[in-house]
């Protein structure tokens, strides 16, 4: 029997109306014949909630005991959608992730997966129930609880279409698809049929909130499927897969953006003590991402590196950087906040010369400052003023011509 996997978010699971739409949904492919796997996240508010009850006895929580705090929100989920099912009249049970059998690394509130033994849930399938699991967590081979971080709960999901041999994957989230930029904002924007995974990829680096890259990242390597599809209406969606038919001489297939961008800058005395191996690799091993990166060396100034971060890893990043300031030898560290990152996306730049030229050109027309750029084969990133953000992504988008991304 065919098998899927169907990952439901927070939002998705926001009031009993809505969990009762979900499991209609997993009910619906149960019905079509389907092996169905359910993952779900915590539901809203709660994972806020029990941090600040947390908080209450100590700022200073141990990262174990907030991982199994924080995995406690999804198993909640699971036991209330599987009682749901049942309700319906289903035969459903709930798992954790380690009852599930994900193994993961021992990185708290950061881990990777490692392997998933599925017996159990074989076993479960076998008894023609559906299966719901706990998102976002596994146990370490010490039989930790621990979480995965931001995108876990689809990373989980396409981990086990993976492991089960899956069919695909359906995303279910609070938009009916992926978009050539956030229509909340651009409102010429149209929603894309299908997309390559190098494609989404880069939009959901480049801010997208759809769909975390970690899950794409897995579901390219591995060649599954994913529809990212609404959980509020029926929707065809979005198709993530390897190659996708071309839309209208479409070069430009999306716009992204982010907002609360900050830009660090680390100075040193001479070139000789600069290493840019030393610092990135410093940040990787505390799972710090880092974007566009800026090195500078001009004769009679000091040399320098820039690179955007996150608002949210700041913090984290200068703590990092100050611990580590004799080892990585500089002499000085500046920011600069009230930042944005836009960007354009399209496999087919590739194979088309002077797109970034056009793109720097429009901007230059709306008086849009650029202070960073990045590019790749598929996408140029620029950093602007974050006031500005909104008024590029739409400048961008129409001269893209974005409003056709329909197909023939």
């Amino acid at each position: 029997m065919s098998r899927i996997v169907m990952k439901f978010g927070g939002a998705a699971l926001a009031s009993p109306e809505q969990i009762q739409e979900a499991v209609r949904k997993a009910i619906a492919e149960k019905d079509r014949g389907f092996d169905v796997v359910v993952v779900v996240a915590a539901m809203r508010q709660t994972i806020q909630d029990v941090k600040m009850s947390v908080l209450h006895f100590t700022d200073d929580v141990s990262k174990r005991e907030l991982d199994a705090v924080v995995s406690s929100c999804s198993q909640l989920s699971s036991s209330v959608f599987a009682i749901a099912l049942q309700g319906a009249g289903y035969n459903a049970v709930s798992l954790t992730g380690w009852q599930a059998g994900i193994y993961t690394d021992h990185m708290y509130s950061h881990a990777r997966i490692d392997h998933i033994d599925v017996s159990r849930i074989e076993e479960h399938l076998m008894q023609e129930q559906i299966v719901v699991i706990a998102g976002d967590q596994g146990i370490d081979n010490d039989h930790n609880i621990t979480t995965l971080g931001k995108g876990g709960t689809e990373t989980t999901a396409v981990a086990l279409a993976v492991a089960l041999d899956a069919e695909r994957t359906d995303i279910y989230t609070n938009v009916d698809g992926v978009y050539t930029a956030d229509p909340r904002f651009v409102v010429q924007a149209q929603k894309l049929q299908e997309i390559s995974y190098d494609e989404m990829l880069e939009i959901a680096h480049l801010g997208s909130q759809v769909i975390h890259p970690r899950a794409v990242e897995l579901a390219k390597k591995f060649q599954i499927p994913v529809i990212i599809r609404s959980s509020l209406v029926e929707s065809v969606g979005t198709l993530l897969k390897e190659e996708v038919e071309m839309e209208k001489n479409l070069i430009v297939r999306g716009v992204a953006f982010e907002s609360d961008v900050i830009r660090l800058t680390i100075g040193y005395d001479a070139y000789s003590g600069a290493s840019l191996a030393d610092i990135f690799s410093t940040l990787a091993e505390n799972r710090i991402n880092v974007d566009i990166i800026v090195q500078a060396i001009i004769d009679g100034l000091k040399p320098t590196v820039s690179f955007s971060i996150l608002k949210e890893e700041f913090a984290e990043a200068l703590r990092v950087l100050e611990d580590s300031k004799v080892s990585l030898g500089f002499s000085f560290a500046d920011f600069e906040i009230g930042l944005a990152k836009v960007s354009i996306v399209g496999s087919g730049m590739v194979s088309n010369p002077g797109v970034a030229a056009r793109m720097f050109d429009r901007l230059r027309r709306e008086n849009i400052p650029v202070k960073m750029v990045s590019t790749s084969e598929i996408k140029v990133s620029v950093v602007v003023p974050q006031d500005e953000m909104i008024r590029a992504a739409n400048a961008l988008h129409d001269e893209f011509n974005l409003e056709q991304a329909l197909y023939i």
